[in-house]
Parts: structure tokens; sequence; C-alpha cells
């Protein structure tokens, strides 16, 4: 593994961690009505996304099963079509698929740290 990417790992984690204290005990109509809660997840998926952008591919390619270009699509859209953000998708990104890459990285990041 690249000397960065343990540090890109770890900001990935920070942010999916972050993603999950935010939405702790919250309903996903909450995002039609607290902006300031949509915004924060905007803004931990885009900072996941910028990370894994720069893991390297001789980490992403032993970490296949994390899907490392739907993460940083995820980002690029969030990024670029800013105006038009599904408040839905966001929601599903935030708890069906964050928590899975969540367990992912963290049983990557444990297998390294004891290889």
């Amino acid at each position: 593994m690249h000397n960065n990417d343990e540090i890109r790992l770890r900001h990935m984690i920070e942010a999916a961690e972050d993603v999950q204290q935010f939405i702790a005990g919250r309903h996903r109509t909450e995002l039609n009505s607290d902006r300031m809660l949509l915004f924060a997840l905007v803004r931990a998926i885009e900072i996941i996304g910028e990370a894994a952008n720069k893991v390297s591919d001789e980490t992403q390619s032993v970490t296949r099963d994390i899907p490392w270009k739907a993460i940083v699509g995820m980002r690029n859209r969030l990024i670029h079509a800013y105006f038009d953000i599904n408040a839905d998708t966001v929601w599903m990104t935030a708890t069906v698929e964050i928590p899975a890459v969540l367990v992912q990285l963290k049983a990557f990041m444990s297998k390294m740290s004891s290889a």
C-alpha cells in the first residue's frame, strides 16, 4: 500500500463515521426541511469520493469489493450537478451504501495493521 493510501482511507473512514453520526435518529423526510443536514451529508460524501479518487490503483486492485468507481462517480455527480441533488439518493447512500463501505474499509485497515 502506498504511503498516502493509509491517510486517504482514514479520511474515508472518518467521513463515513461522520455520516453515521449525522443521520443517527434522523428520518429521510428531514432532508426536505433541514438544509444543514443535507449539506453535511453531501459534503461528507464528497470527501469520501475525493479521498477514494486519490487511493492508488494498487490498493484499489486488492480491495475490489469496494465500489471505487461508484464512490468517485457519486462525488463527481454531487460536485458538478450541485444544483440537482436528489435527496433520496443522498439518503440511500448515507443509510445503505456508506455503512457497507465503512465495514469494508475498516476490515481492510485492520488487515493491513496486523500484517
